[in-house]
């Protein structure tokens, strides 16, 4: 029966499983594009017109971290709230990282001045970000799966000695 901690569950993984997309799609279609020759191919962020990611990641992060922590609440005293729990600490822990390592270096990447020349040290450091945020991709969708799987646990109590 779909009830009103169901949908919200189901609407924190559909947020979850939005934020894995957006960083698929930015891996596949954008990071190659910016990082291949630093720091003339770092044009598509510059000038009036030019890309601005973040605001699409500074409005759903706040928006799957609240569905999130509505789950847990609503879960607490099921099976599922180990599921969730997992996913938001390990969720707000990349956040973390996130906002310390990916955002200023990658800040400090594409803010560097225009030139027709490709920077070997730029180059490097867009490497190393891309690696890196590859792992931190990788560990999205493990959280994600442990996620999705406490929808299919049942819902009765934790301290059910049936688990």
């Amino acid at each position: 029966m779909l009830n009103f901690k169901n949908i919200i569950y189901a609407l924190s993984c559909l947020s979850f499983s939005i934020v894995i997309g957006a960083a698929v799609y930015e891996h596949m279609a954008v990071v190659p594009k910016w990082s291949a020759a630093p720091p003339a191919s770092l044009s598509m962020f510059q000038g009036e017109y030019g890309l601005d990611p973040g605001s699409f990641w500074s409005m759903i992060h706040p928006v799957t971290l609240v569905l999130l922590i509505i789950s847990l609440a609503l879960f607490w005293k099921t099976k599922s709230r180990q599921n969730i729990a997992a996913a938001l600490v390990g969720y707000a822990m990349l956040l973390v990282v996130t906002a310390t390592y990916f955002v200023p270096e990658l800040m400090a990447i594409i803010k560097s001045e225009y030139l027709e020349t490709v920077d070997e040290t730029l180059k490097g450091k867009a490497d190393l970000w891309e690696t890196l945020s590859l792992v931190r991709l990788a560990i999205l969708v493990i959280l994600s799966v442990v996620l999705n799987m406490g929808l299919t646990r049942v819902n009765r109590p934790a301290s059910d000695a049936n688990m």
